[in-house]
């Protein structure tokens, strides 16, 4: 009986996956318009990283995008997520999937949460360029 029970409690005092949780609201999201095709970039790996005191890079989450590009939550409102954050969007293999050879094997956005606000860090690229935003 307790070989039952031990896989249950450690199913349950597992870290809270907020892309699982519906209702838990995310002071991040990110989205990659391909303006090559005019459409969003689907499947594109995307990790997060946070700059620590020493300024070393630490990885906090990772996600794809979905079928829209996008990438609604990451950084869960319930703590305070001021800080110096990377996003790295792996977009090779996504352009290598279109016959492509991009110049930018990844692209990384450095930006700083210092609100509570909402913070929507999009970019926009093609193989050979690329650019970034705060949008809403």
């Amino acid at each position: 009986m307790i070989k039952f029970i031990l896989p249950l409690i450690v199913l349950f005092a597992a870290p809270l996956n907020v892309k699982a949780q519906e209702n838990v609201s995310c002071q991040l999201s990110t989205h990659i318009l391909d303006i090559g095709l005019g459409k969003p970039a689907a499947n594109v790996p995307v990790e997060l990283f946070l700059q620590d005191e020493n300024n070393q890079w630490v990885k906090v989450d990772s996600s794809v995008t979905d079928k829209n590009g996008r990438i609604a939550r990451f950084l869960p409102e319930t703590k305070n997520n001021q800080g110096i954050y990377k996003l790295n969007f792996a977009t090779k293999e996504y352009f290598a999937k279109q016959g492509l050879n991009s110049i930018y094997p990844f692209v990384e956005v450095v930006f700083e949460i210092e609100e509570s606000t909402h913070y929507h860090i999009p970019i926009t690229m093609s193989a050979n360029g690329y650019s970034t935003y705060r949008g809403n």
